[in-house]
């Protein structure tokens, strides 16, 4: 129960929910995903991606059974919690809160690069800083309000891209693309090629990464049985539509070198075809704002529940459950996310890591949280279909066990592979998880109980 006693409002329907699928990776598909070329190349990357396509859509469609059964605004900490008890909850709740505190920081710093294409004299920080205070503000005037924004800019966001694909088909050249594909060698694939395929999938998870954010609205779902397959299926094809597409494309229009290391990839490959002077560029600055702005959004929507429903529980302080008087949205839970956020954006001045941007690193450590979570989610999965054979499933994940087995093995594999090519930031990761595992045995694991989870507000 929230520390106010009242609990989330149920407001949201289907297209809400499609809409916040989608809005939380869209901006994936807009820039981060670039970094990869630099590791593993067009072709390489292709390769990681697709592997990384076959690990979200197995997942999705497993972890929608846990989603619908236990509608829950702490998401896969409630899943984790049910499964394995205070410890596992406290694995996947952290592991979902370094995720998606981490990745507003990095789409922020994004609109800034954006934003100055078309003002040089605009700081991208200082405009980031202004995106975390316009959208917090939004977030906590409603959640209804927040929900069909998401679901606006979305749907302009997906429409733009479609138009970037339009627009730049007639530069794309399979030449351009296949050239040097391998991790930027002239041959074939090699070793070194090889080795750059597994370091990239940090970039190759951006494309999907936090779509089962989602998840944390199934508390203020009107009908999540119904809603969330439905939202959740169609929102994982229609990103993997959309990856592979500005992918392809993006990366055949000229030397794909030249955006390998920037926060603006499609811009550039834009004006790469059309000028620097083109209206379509112009438009596509402007409304390819609306991708990043979705995700930005979307993503404090979800940081904000996985906040508030590790606070409910005691796994975070009491004060952050609190709901606005009003809106009954979780507003200190906002603004928290929004302080460590904002610190993340500055933090390039004291801290510096592998010596990669520093959008690079926190989208590798917002994607570390990510797949502990995927992890430990399916082996909830498998662990309720043992200890709670008699739970309600609307849903039952098709395929099993055969399908979060492969989503499961694929997501112990990537973290393998990031582990030993971002084995600095894994000891960040592993040092925050340190410090929130000290807080909660302090606090909610000295408890006789080991802590308890709530069940989801009226």
């Amino acid at each position: 129960m929230a520390a106010d006693g009242a609990g989330l409002s149920k407001s949201l329907g289907g297209w809400h929910l499609w809409g916040i699928a989608v809005g939380l990776v869209i901006s994936g598909e807009y820039f981060g995903w670039s970094y990869g070329w630099a590791q593993a190349g067009t072709l390489g990357f292709l390769a990681t991606t697709i592997l990384v396509a076959v690990l979200y859509t197995t997942f999705i469609f497993s972890f929608t059974e846990l989603t619908t059964a236990i509608p829950h605004a702490g998401g896969p900490f409630a899943y984790s919690h049910r499964a394995f008890g205070p410890l596992g909850g406290f694995i996947a709740g952290y592991a979902t809160l370094i995720e998606f505190v981490f990745a507003p920081p990095a789409i922020a710093l994004a609109i800034g690069a954006y934003l100055n294409v078309q003002f040089p004299g605009l700081s991208p920080k200082l405009a980031a800083v202004g995106a975390y205070v316009v959208f917090a503000a939004l977030n906590i005037a409603g959640v209804t309000i927040a929900a069909t924004f998401e679901l606006c800019v979305t749907l302009l966001a997906i429409a733009e891209l479609l138009v970037f694909m339009g627009v730049v088909s007639p530069g794309f050249t399979w030449g351009n693309f296949a050239a040097h594909g391998w991790s930027g060698e002239a041959g074939p694939l090699s070793a070194t090629a090889l080795g750059g395929i597994f370091a990239a999938i940090p970039f190759a998870i951006w494309f999907f990464l936090a779509i089962e954010g989602a998840a944390m609205a199934a508390e203020e779902a009107k009908d999540p049985a119904r809603t969330i397959p439905r939202a959740y299926i169609a929102g994982v094809l229609t990103l993997v539509v959309l990856a592979f597409g500005t992918m392809v494309l993006a990366g055949g229009v000229g030397d794909w070198r030249d955006l390998a290391n920037i926060n603006d990839p499609l811009p550039q490959a834009m004006k790469a075809v059309v000028g620097a002077d083109s209206g379509w560029l112009h438009m596509l600055v402007w409304i390819g704002l609306f991708g990043l702005v979705a995700s930005f959004h979307g993503i404090i929507m979800g940081y904000s529940r996985q906040i508030f429903a590790l606070a409910r529980a005691g796994f975070l302080p009491a004060g952050l459950s609190h709901l606005h008087p009003t809106r009954r949205t979780p507003h200190r839970a906002i603004l928290a996310g929004a302080v460590v956020g904002i610190a993340a954006i500055f933090s390039d001045e004291v801290l510096a890591f592998g010596g990669q941007p520093l959008t690079a690193n926190i989208v590798t450590l917002s994607v570390f949280g990510a797949i502990v979570m995927y992890i430990i989610s399916m082996a909830s999965l498998f662990r309720l279909r043992h200890t709670a054979a008699d739970m309600q499933r609307p849903f039952r994940a098709p395929g099993y066990p055969l399908a979060p087995a492969v989503a499961l093995g694929l997501a112990c594999l990537c973290l393998a592979a990031m582990v030993y090519y971002n084995l600095l930031l894994f000891g960040v990761f592993v040092a925050l998880l340190a410090l929130g595992w000290l807080y909660c045995r302090l606090t909610v694991l000295r408890q006789p109980a080991g802590g308890v989870l709530p069940e989801a507000g009226p």
